[in-house]
């Protein structure tokens, strides 16, 4: 019997369109600069980072990519729609959303008011569904797309005291592999949950020795660790659903 052979043409992200939430600062400025680097336009989008996210569109447009800012409040889902639709409208197409924006804030359970579980819910994993709900529909038409999601290990193992933070990071693991069942077999949906890659700003030396201290690799991973993790996902047809820890090894210590 002959056999028959599967064959995957993974995605080449030259002249492809990638929009990455939260790209004017930290990780999402990483992976913003990583995409276009291997060919991708990208959609830059901020919310208060106005400033650094045209520095992300200068420095890309400096090395001959293609790129432009997005202001949008993803705690509004109208928002969200009229995001997709003006990067649409931009560039013609979406072929890869990277769900990097993020709120983390310490509130321990007897500080936790709505308002703030109301805001990590909304950013963390409402925003990440409604993002790939209106951007899906044009991977599809164009019969591909990749969906990366930005969680946390704390998802897994939840911080004390970052009590709606952990559980909007939890949510996003099974809507990752929710969305992956629901979008297959056209557009993969994958998730890499961080560890200690760039601590919070407010976090003393200190702190962040302790950290360190507490991963099997001893040191702290860099936003270029991500973003190469984010082109893996980008380049491969065959993971999907996966939920990638980027942890330096502290989930089993």
């Amino acid at each position: 019997m002959r056999e028959t052979r599967r064959i995957c043409t993974n995605m080449d992200l030259n002249a492809k369109v990638a929009l990455v939430t939260g790209a004017g600062r930290r990780i999402g400025r990483a992976i913003a600069l990583k995409l276009a680097s291997q060919g991708a336009t990208v959609a830059v989008h901020y919310r208060t980072s106005h400033a650094e996210a045209d520095a992300v569109v200068a420095e890309i447009s400096a090395t001959g990519r293609i790129a432009q800012s997005f202001r949008a409040n993803l705690e509004s889902v109208a928002e969200i729609e009229k995001l997709v639709a003006e990067v649409l409208a931009t560039f013609g197409r979406i072929d890869v959303l990277v769900n990097s924006a993020s709120i983390f804030n310490r509130t321990p359970l007897e500080e936790v008011t709505e308002h703030d579980w109301d805001s990590n819910l909304d950013t963390n994993l409402k925003a990440p569904f409604f993002l790939t709900k209106f951007a899906a529909v044009a991977m599809r038409q164009n019969g591909a797309g990749k969906i990366i999601n930005i969680g946390d290990w704390a998802g897994i193992r939840p911080y004390k005291d970052y009590l709606p933070y952990s559980v909007s990071k939890s949510g996003l693991i099974g809507l990752t592999q929710a969305l992956a069942k629901a979008l297959a077999p056209e557009v993969q949906v994958n998730c890499i949950a961080l560890g200690l890659v760039m601590p919070p700003e407010n976090y003393s030396p200190d702190e962040v020795a302790r950290l360190v201290r507490s991963t099997l690799t001893k040191k702290m991973g860099s936003p270029e660790d991500v973003a190469r993790a984010v082109i893996f996902f980008c380049e491969t047809d065959f993971a999907t659903g996966t939920i990638l820890p980027l942890e330096g090894g502290r989930l089993l210590t």
